[in-house]
């Protein structure tokens, strides 16, 4: 499977049953070439225009199963943006 096939799946929340969105990145250990987690945009909405939300990160043990329309994954409790830079604090 091609990383751009699993871009075009939902990602949705067993736990709870919520759509987290779309991926928008992979996190890849460069030394195994493994995947070690899929993020997505905090909004669910990818694309450059959608500012610098901190995004969600799913860890590669998280993932239940990877179907042929999304992809499921356990989270259970809330789902947290992954830390990011903070956003520039202007005329404050």
């Amino acid at each position: 499977m091609r990383a751009s096939d699993l871009r075009a799946k939902d990602v949705v929340n067993v736990s709870d049953g919520r759509k987290l969105g779309y991926l928008y990145d992979l996190d890849i250990d460069v030394e195994s070439g493994r995947i070690r987690s899929l993020v997505l945009p905090a909004g669910g909405r990818p694309g450059w225009f959608r500012g610098r939300d901190r995004d969600i990160e799913v860890a590669w043990h998280d993932i239940v199963k990877v179907g042929i329309d999304v992809i499921l994954v356990d989270l259970p409790g809330s789902v947290s943006p992954r830390p990011g830079p903070d956003p520039p604090t202007q005329g404050l």
